[in-house]
């Protein structure tokens, strides 16, 4: 399988004018709290009317913070290498992100402001860009998708991500979980986005996926809407992935297998994006019925789609020896990595992240894998 990719790295498109805020969208908190893990957060209710900008500059949203988060950490699981064309920050701290949703195309740009509401309080405090432990997640939107991918947002930064029972066992998860407070498993409720790259990082380096996930992008998706920074696409719709003809899938460097399994999965693409709303095992099931879908392409689809805090990636090809360093000093493989994990029974994918961020791992002396290139074929 694909190396764990360096999810939190970060490009620095040209910066775009910094967006207007919307009005307060009020959320639902629980005064009950967890000593271990802090107030654990509702989701959204009775969201209060989109801001709508001048001609052109999108819908605007604000959300309060009831916990810490680092916004630029979490939604970074999403990106697929730093030249990802769906996938951007500027040198402001905001996050781009483009989908295809149900309502059509849509850009999302987030940022957060720390500190209280211009409308409760004195102006916030600038800090570390993108991460607050207080003040506001202030979201901008364009395209038809616009009003979709605001009310999704807070699914995308963990708002519902519930950390009951997640108990370290060892130092090292305890000193990650504290360096990394801002982490958390979000869900971005859109399946077959999370299946083509899963799909194209099968068997082979992160560098090969990010290549041709890029060049399909490029070639096949949409333009952006909004004033996305350069080169942004839209991923395309599943009866697009569909019709890619055999010569761009060789371009990309995608042989005929992995080709195959994206187009199968697009013929059912609209029961696959049922599966966000079921439990975890259902889910599996379903994903794993296809054929090219296996235990590890499930996990790394139910991760990012469903925000699954339990879904491991076994079959990793560096995840188990850094999961074994870390917790025991030793080596290991799939079997040893579950039984090291096994204490963190439904957060075992939040213990690996953690150990993905700020792990360590044993030096490489063996061979590495090497960069294929199917275009040369």
């Amino acid at each position: 399988m694909t190396a764990a990719p360096t999810r939190s790295s970060r490009g620095t498109p040209a910066v775009p004018p910094q967006p207007a805020v919307g009005p307060q969208l009020p959320v639902a908190t629980d005064p009950a709290t967890d000593p271990a893990t802090g107030p654990q957060p509702a989701a959204t209710t009775n969201p209060a009317p989109d801001t709508v900008l001048p001609a052109g500059a999108g819908l605007a949203r604000e959300w309060p913070l009831p916990f810490t988060v680092d916004v630029p950490l979490t939604l970074s699981v999403h990106r697929r290498g730093p030249r990802d064309p769906a996938y951007a920050t500027d040198a402001a701290g905001g996050i781009w992100r483009t989908s295809l949703t149900p309502e059509g195309p849509g850009t999302l740009r987030v940022t957060v402001r720390r500190g209280p509401s211009p409308a409760t309080g004195p102006p916030g405090v600038s800090g570390p860009p993108g991460v607050a432990a207080s003040g506001h997640v202030v979201a901008q939107a364009w395209g038809p998708g616009a009003a979709w991918l605001l009310d999704r947002l807070p699914g995308w930064l963990g708002f519902h991500d519930d950390r009951a029972g997640f108990t370290p066992c060892h130092p090292v998860v305890s000193d990650l979980a504290l360096r990394y407070e801002g982490f958390r498993v979000g869900r971005s409720g859109r399946v077959f986005e999370a299946l083509v790259p899963a799909v194209l990082e099968q068997k082979v380096v992160s560098a090969e996926a990010h290549r041709a996930w890029r060049f399909l992008l490029v070639k096949h998706g949409e333009q952006a809407p909004g004033p996305a920074p350069a080169g942004m696409r839209v991923p395309p719709a599943p009866r697009t992935w569909a019709r890619i003809p055999s010569w761009d899938w060789h371009r990309a460097g995608v042989e005929g297998v992995r080709a195959r399994t994206i187009i199968t999965a697009a013929a059912v693409a609209a029961r696959l994006e049922e599966a966000a709303d079921l439990d975890p095992a259902e889910a599996d099931r379903r994903l794993r019925s296809l054929p090219g879908i296996g235990v590890w392409t499930s996990a790394e689809i139910r991760q990012r789609a469903m925000g699954d805090p339990d879904a491991v990636s076994v079959g990793d090809y560096h995840l188990p020896n850094a999961v074994g360093w870390t917790l025991a000093r030793r080596k290991t493989d799939d079997a040893g990595m579950l039984e090291l994990l096994a204490p963190y029974d439904g957060h075992r994918y939040r213990v690996t992240r953690l150990i993905e961020l700020g792990g360590s791992r044993p030096e490489r002396h063996g061979p590495r894998m090497s960069v294929r290139d199917y275009r040369a074929i």
